[in-house]
């Protein structure tokens, strides 16, 4: 009868070390992805002063440009920010003429955002920086690359905005 090697206890290293280094490279990509969204944020605000105006603004138009005529309080919710914070902002663009605010329809107390032409202009403008600032940025990927970058990153954020209820789902099991 042959017997069976003993398991070592050096077979669990091997696992504790890769799962080390799984560890340390997901702890890597998570302060890349947020250097790269920090550099790339950094290096916009660059290409948009000679426009005269902030990242907080070119947002705000950005998100404008897809639901004008939104209520002030969506707009808010949308972009994570305060009420008041937003008011501030929009009081700045309004006074730039980038932006009208109109009562609404049906409920007088409630405001919705409108792109004045000026910011409708300015938003082409910005779309062609985009579009050259994206190419020097991205020129070293090749299309399949940014595809497939597109598709993990979109997981990432799926995952991210599914993170909350999945805690809150997880807490209401132990329950």
């Amino acid at each position: 009868m042959t017997k069976k090697p003993a398991k070592s206890v050096s077979s669990a290293a091997p696992e504790s070390k890769l799962a080390e280094v799984a560890q340390r490279r997901n702890i890597k990509l998570g302060y890349l992805i947020h250097d790269v969204s920090r550099l790339r944020r950094t290096a916009f605000d660059q290409l948009m002063k000679p426009l005269g105006i902030t990242r907080a603004q070119w947002w705000v138009l950005a998100h404008l440009s897809r639901h004008d005529g939104m209520a002030q309080t969506q707009l808010a919710t949308m972009l994570d920010i305060g009420k008041a914070s937003l008011g501030s902002l929009l009081d700045r663009l309004e006074a730039t003429g980038f932006i009208e605010r109109r009562p609404d329809a049906t409920d007088r107390r409630m405001k919705r955002i409108f792109l004045s032409r000026s910011s409708i202009q300015l938003l082409e403008q910005l779309v062609e920086f985009e579009r050259g600032f994206n190419e020097y940025i991205l020129a070293s990927i090749d299309e399949g690359d940014r595809d497939q970058l597109v598709r993990m990153l979109t997981s990432i954020k799926d995952a991210l905005l599914n993170y909350g209820d999945t805690e809150n789902a997880a807490g209401a099991d132990e329950d």
